[in-house]
C-alpha cells in the first residue's frame, strides 16, 4: 500500500510539473485543448557504458505535452525512476553520479523548430528539428536534435536519439571506475500521447 502511494505521489507530482512548464510556455498563445497532446508513461533508454561493462538504463515515467499547433514541447524525468540490471549501479546513479537527492528531476523545455511543415491530420513518420533547453544535474544546455513525429490513426508520437556529454552537467565520475563509462551517452526517447 505504501508503494502504490508513493508511486502515486510520483505520477501526480510529474503531472503538475508538466502541466506549469506547459501552461508558462503558452500563456500568451491561446491553446484550443485539442492542441495539447501529453502522456506519462513515455521511455526513456540511455546507454553509458564503455567496451568494459554494459551500462543501461530505462525509465518508463516520463511525462511529456506536446502542443501540436505551436510545436512547444516538455518533458519533465524523476531521476530515480531510472531503473538498472544491477541495484547497485542503480544505487551508484542515484547517489553518486546524479545526486538524484539534490537534483531530482531532469528536464527539457523547446520546440518543435519546423512544426508548420507537418500534416497532422495524415499518417506518417515526419522528420523535426527540435530546440530547446535541456536541464541535467542543476545544469542548462540548449540543445538542437532531430527526431520524429510519427502519426498512426490519429496518435501522435515522437522519437529521437541524440547524445550527452557528462562533462557538459558537471557528472564527475570517479576516476577508479572512469574506464567503464563513456564520455558521452547515448540515449533514446520515445512517447505516444494523448489529446487532453
Amino acid at each position: 500500500m505504501i508503494g502504490y502511494s508513493i508511486q502515486k505521489y510520483r505520477t501526480d507530482m510529474l503531472k503538475r510539473i508538466l502541466l506549469c512548464q506547459l501552461l508558462i510556455l503558452s500563456v500568451t498563445r491561446g491553446l484550443r485543448a485539442q492542441d495539447i497532446q501529453m502522456t506519462r508513461t513515455g521511455r526513456i533508454t540511455f546507454h553509458a557504458g564503455s567496451s568494459l561493462e554494459d551500462i543501461d538504463a530505462t525509465n518508463n515515467e516520463v511525462a511529456s505535452a506536446f502542443n501540436a499547433k505551436t510545436g512547444e514541447l516538455a518533458f519533465t524525468v524523476l531521476v530515480k525512476s531510472f531503473h538498472f540490471r544491477r541495484t547497485l549501479m542503480e544505487e551508484h546513479f542515484n547517489e553518486v553520479y546524479m545526486q538524484s537527492n539534490k537534483f531530482p528531476r531532469a528536464t527539457f523545455s523547446g520546440k518543435v523548430v519546423n512544426v508548420a511543415t507537418l500534416n497532422l491530420t495524415k499518417d506518417g513518420d515526419y522528420p523535426v528539428n527540435v530546440e530547446g533547453d535541456l536541464s541535467i544535474h542543476g545544469v542548462t544546455k540548449k540543445i538542437s536534435i532531430p527526431g520524429t513525429i510519427g502519426v498512426n490513426q490519429g496518435k501522435i508520437s515522437s522519437k529521437t536519439k541524440f547524445r550527452v556529454l557528462v562533462a557538459d552537467y558537471d557528472i564527475s565520475i570517479p576516476s577508479v571506475v572512469a574506464d567503464k563509462f563513456a564520455k558521452d551517452v547515448e540515449v533514446n526517447v520515445e512517447c505516444l500521447y494523448e489529446p487532453r
